[in-house]
Parts: C-alpha cells; structure tokens; sequence
C-alpha cells in the first residue's frame, strides 16, 4: 500500500468512527419537512383541502362528483415511455414494470437503500391459547436489525405468530399491520362482532402482527431514528430517500423472511393487510415484495388505492404537509410546490398514479376493501377514486392471464356497485360493506375469495 493509499484509507476510517458516534438528529417534523422542502428548492406548498371545514370555506374538500376529475386521463400501464404499447407478458415484466417501479421509487415511495443490515428474528415466547374459542399456538417474535455500524439508533421489529393448534398441516398466513403482541391469555368475553384475528382463526388460516412502530415512526420527527435513520446514521433524508411506507413495507419483508421458515405456515400463501394509513402500507409491501400471495387493502385513500388525480376529498396537498409528508419520498413534495426553483407543479405532472400501483402487484391476488360514509369511513378517501383506479388496472391483469373486476366500463365512465356487492370473481377484487373504518366487515368475503383462488391454483 502506498503511503497516499494508507492516508486515504485511514481519514476513511477516521471519518466513519466519527459519523458512527455522532447522536441522531433531533428535529421536529416542521424542521425535518423545511430541510426536505431547502433541498428540494421548494419555497411554497399549496394547502392540502380541509376534511372539518364547512362546505363552501375556502379550504373545504371537494366532494362533488362534477368537480372530481381535473386531470380525467391517466398514464397508460401499457404504454412504454418511447410510446410503444405493451403487447406481451414478457414486454411488462422486461420493460415497462421496471419503468413504472422506478417512477414510484424516485418520486413517490422512495428507496430501500441498498446497505440496509441484515435482521435477526428470535423466539421471546412461546404461549398455548385460544382466539374466538379457536386453541392456538403464539409466539412472540423480535427482528433485531443489525446496527453495529451506528449503536445509537436500535431498531427491534415486534411481530406476533398466531397459528391454530389443531391443524394437522401447513396452512395460509395474513399478515396484518397491527401491535405485533401475543392475543391476550385468557381471552376476555366475546363483545361485539367478531374481530379480524377470530375469522382468520376461524377459516382456519393463521396470522402474524407486525407492530409498524417498532420499525419506522408515524411522524416527520422520526425520520432520524427507526430504520430509516439507522442506515442514514441519524442524518436526514435525500430526496429519494424512503418514507414510512416504504419501510413498513421493508419490515413486512422481514417479517416474511421468518414466516417461510416456519414448518407450520403455508410459504406459497402467504397475504398482507392493512387499514387507512396501513393499507397504503399493505398494498406497497404487495408492489414491491412478489412471495405476498394476496393484499387486503383497507380504506387506504390518498397515497393507497386513490387515485392522485382525482379532486375529492383528501389530496396530494394533504400529502406533502407536515402531517403526512413522512410516509412519502422527499421527492413527492415536488406535487405540492406552488413556488419553487422548479415553478408549479400539481399531482397531473406525477409519472405515475395509484393504478399503476394495484398492477404491480398483477397477477397476484388483490382485495380493495372499504365501508360506507354513514359509519364511518369518510367521503375522505375517496372510494370512488379507489374503484375507478382498480378498473385502470384491470388491463394489466388480463395482460398477465388474470381476471380483473369484470367491469365493462373504462375508468372514465365505471361507477361503484352497490353496498355489499362484491366483485370477487378474479384476482382483483372489490367489495363496500356496510360497516366502518374497517376491514373486519370485509374478513369473511377476504378469505372466501382467497380459498377459492388457491383451489383453482392447486
């Protein structure tokens, strides 16, 4: 070695023990949202509509159907970025997926870096219980991720693995975006309907709660710890950077990761699920990570199943405020400036919508769950924007040999089915209950279409 090289080599070091014992960054949400905003070159965001104010405030969300559809078309899933249509399974696989993940990658959801350690899953507990009267087996499971590159940011993962005592060979496992604990022992009385745990219990599935706080915080303020400040040792994001999505749905994986060892668990059948801000969640972890079989995405809304484009209820601009911004790319700001370096830009100048989501997932099993306004589940999320994106999609599906909604409208003109009228004959499915912010109402019709499709496969 050279006496240059050995110089290099030691301010290499040097600089790394440095980084490695400096303390995480301590910001607030506002001051982690206005470096992101700095960096980007971003003086001004347009305020996100206001869910609470008074129809005809300046600031009041849009829920008339009439004024719903500013930017009515959207990006073409089978059209290559040259122009080219999309002919052939092999043209989507080889060519125009990867350009549609690298779009939400860049600018929507962000990246997973690619020096994210390694997860060590242990066995903290071992309990024999019931679930609805169901005798079961949990554990209680910790994925520590390896942070001897920077000790000061610990991250351990808590996922509980609740599987039925009696059964008397593999069986299918939902992954539910939840507290990640052991179901309590001795089970209290039944109150109430039955939970979604009990009718997976009951159908004779398993399940695993994977608690997302334990891996990335629900808030800007967190983005130098969790996972996500652990591979930035403490440091704030770049624009590309993942956002809490993005690494709830990395910790799924991780959470997979385990469950396909596990002799007790069917590998091939292996689902995701999540409500509001954890069904956007659960449909990220189905685009991005293939060995989930199926998704039952909850009431997900803007930045789930909903498409961007659509004027009604909440908006990008609800997105890129300080409340939110963190489960988004730093880059996603960009649809929110109305002054910046770069001018204006709105949610039609994203290269991607939530369409183009749902394919991703193709030709895997997707479930698009939501209630009613009356109980609940808010003129907010916009459940006819998710309908109309699950449509754009189907085209994908057919593409890849699956069956989509069955819908003969295009997205322009197709409107919802009625309450608890599901479209659940292909693999992309769609059903309204008549319950709440929940897809508890939906959990029976879930596994009903799931067993049905696996019989077919078989």
């Amino acid at each position: 070695m050279t006496r240059t090289s050995l110089v290099t080599a030691l301010a290499f070091v040097a600089a790394s023990t440095l980084v490695a014992s400096q303390e995480p960054l301590t910001w607030t949400a506002q001051q982690d949202h206005q470096n992101m905003k700095d960096q980007l070159g971003i003086k001004t965001l347009r305020p996100g509509p206001n869910g609470r104010a008074a129809a005809g405030a300046p600031d009041a969300a849009n829920y008339d159907p009439e004024k719903a559809n500013p930017y009515p078309n959207l990006p073409d899933p089978l059209t290559l970025k040259n122009g080219r249509q999309v002919t052939s399974a092999r043209m989507w696989w080889d060519q125009r997926r990867p350009e549609i993940v690298e779009d939400f990658e860049r600018e929507v959801i962000g990246r997973v870096p690619k020096n994210v350690p390694t997860v060590t899953w242990t066995l903290a507990k071992t309990v024999n219980t019931a679930v609805g009267g169901v005798p079961v087996i949990a554990k209680q499971l910790v994925g520590h991720v390896d942070n001897s590159s920077y000790p000061a940011i610990s991250v351990d993962m808590q996922m509980a693995l609740v599987m039925p005592a009696q059964a008397t060979g593999p069986v299918p496992v939902l992954m539910m975006f939840g507290n990640g604990a052991l179901p309590p022992s001795p089970q209290p009385a039944a109150t109430g309907p039955a939970s979604s745990a009990q009718q997976v219990i009951a159908g004779g599935w398993g399940y695993a709660s994977i608690n997302p706080a334990s891996i990335q915080a629900d808030n800007g303020a967190g983005l130098t710890r969790g996972i996500v400040g652990l591979v930035n040792k403490g440091q704030p994001r770049k624009p590309d950077d993942w956002g809490s999505l993005r690494a709830w749905a990395w910790g799924a994986s991780r959470g997979l990761d385990y469950l396909v060892t596990d002799s007790a668990v069917d590998a091939k059948h292996i689902g995701i699920e999540g409500v509001s801000r954890f069904g956007k969640a659960a449909l990220v972890a189905a685009a991005f990570e293939p060995r989930f079989a199926m998704v039952l995405v909850g009431s997900s809304g803007e930045g789930g199943a909903k498409l961007h484009r659509r004027n009604f209820g909440e908006a990008v601009e609800n997105l890129t405020a300080t409340n939110e911004y963190h489960w988004m790319a730093g880059n996603f700001l960009k649809y929110g400036a109305t002054e910046s370096a770069f001018g204006s830009r709105t949610a039609n100048d994203l290269p991607v919508d939530a369409h183009e989501l749902i394919a991703l997932v193709a030709p895997r099993s997707v479930f698009i769950s939501y209630g009613i306004p009356e109980k609940g589940d808010a003129h907010w999320l916009d459940h006819q924007g998710s309908y109309m994106a699950a449509v754009a999609a189907g085209p994908v599906f057919r593409l890849l040999g699956a069956r989509d909604l069955g819908e003969k409208r295009d997205y322009h003109t197709a409107t919802m089915p009625g309450v608890n009228v599901g479209l659940v004959g292909g693999e992309l499915a769609w059903r309204q209950h008549d319950g709440g912010h929940e897809d508890r109402s939906n959990m029976t019709h879930f596994i009903e279409w799931a067993n049905r499709l696996m019989k077919e496969r078989r």
